[in-house]
């Protein structure tokens, strides 16, 4: 294999000319993540918040769990496709939403947090995480979470956060007393709680809606600028999840519902792209656009199977949500390259990590409970 082979991880055999979109792709992840690592890292500011703080932050609520994801640690992988409606190109000039365009699609469901054995939960978060490959080399990668708001607005404050919500280990809940006094200091944060306590929670994956919480840009062939949030909205009418659902002994209900609708066909969303109007704040994901807005329909999400998570499949995959193709663009959000950097550092702990059977797949290792 080539070195350009070696650099952008194309196939063996690819030619020059189809090596450039790849080392273009990266170049501008590269470009886009720079000032951001810088500021996430540190770099700026000595003794600012740094990747590898809020990794160990996560290690201090959650517990050491070797070999996992530091914070959506319990997850299963998924497969599918994505088929463009052609609504996006006007917007975009991005491959995967010209007309037609189907694009594979490899991902991953999960729930929040950074216990990868702990029993599923009607108020855990939960997330879809989606890895789209197009032909050219270039990638888009995406997590989003089925709540409509993000509970805080900066990196500083999500770390914050990450203590103040800690349970306590005499009651399994967060102390109130510093849930009190962060809510207090993070005004913006109270208000997302509300927000994001109103919503409804459905029966499981499936028929749930999932939000980038983030705010992109979509760029357009003659450089044309739209701020957009993007939504994954089922085609599976949502329900409420029955009153039996959380007194069920199975530990792993969300994930073993999920394969089971799978084996039954594809589980259908539509991507659908909120556009932003001059005014509507995209630096800050505790705050929503306002329900007036239009929309898009991008194109319909298939997923069509599930695999427990094993070397080579989604287990391995970084979600870094910088990882955009030409036409989409970040915003200027702060949690995008906090995001990015702190998910680089959790991907390079547990890539050097030996790694243990996920619960989703079974049992857990030597016995231990749920």
């Amino acid at each position: 294999m080539s070195l350009l082979n070696d650099l952008t991880g194309a196939p063996p055999g690819m030619p020059p000319h189809a090596l450039l979109p790849r080392l273009a792709a990266i170049g501008a992840v590269l470009a886009g993540t720079t000032c951001g690592f810088a500021y996430a890292g540190g770099w700026f500011s000595p003794g600012a918040l740094t990747p590898a703080r809020v990794i160990d932050r996560f290690e201090q609520v959650n517990g050491p769990h070797p070999g996992f994801r530091r914070n959506h640690a319990k997850g299963l992988c998924v497969e599918g496709r994505f088929t463009a409606s052609g609504a996006g190109a006007v917007l975009s000039k991005a491959g995967l939403l010209a007309a037609g365009r189907v694009t594979p699609v490899a991902g991953r469901v999960a729930l929040a947090g950074g216990q990868p054995y702990a029993a599923d939960a009607e108020a855990t978060v939960r997330s879809l995480a989606l890895r789209f490959t197009l032909p050219d080399g270039e990638e888009w990668r995406t997590g989003m979470n089925n709540i409509p708001v993000f509970p805080v607005r900066t990196p500083e404050a999500f770390y914050e956060q990450l203590l103040a919500a800690k349970p306590d280990p005499a009651t399994g809940k967060p102390d109130p007393a510093r849930l009190k006094a962060f809510f207090a200091a993070h005004p913006e944060s109270a208000k997302a709680a509300a927000l994001i306590k109103a919503r409804t929670v459905t029966a499981g994956f499936a028929d749930s809606t999932y939000w980038s919480l983030n705010a992109f840009r979509l760029v357009a062939a003659d450089g044309r600028d739209t701020p957009v949030r993007f939504a994954l909205v089922p085609e599976r009418a949502p329900s409420p999840e029955p009153a039996a659902q959380a007194a069920r002994q199975d530990t792993n209900f969300l994930f073993d519902d999920l394969t089971a609708a799978l084996r039954q066909g594809a589980l259908r969303w539509h991507l659908v792209a909120t556009i932003g109007r001059p005014g509507d704040p995209t630096a800050d994901a505790t705050q929503p656009w306002p329900a007036d807005r239009e929309s898009a329909d991008l194109g319909t999400l298939a997923l069509t199977r599930s695999t427990p998570e094993a070397a080579g499949n989604c287990r391995d995959v970084n979600f870094d949500p910088l990882v955009l193709p030409a036409g989409i663009a970040p915003s200027d959000d702060p949690l995008l390259s906090a995001r990015s950097a702190a998910y680089s550092q959790s991907f390079t702990r547990r890539a050097g990590e030996d790694k243990t059977q996920s619960a989703v797949a079974g049992t857990p290792p030597n016995g231990a409970a749920l």
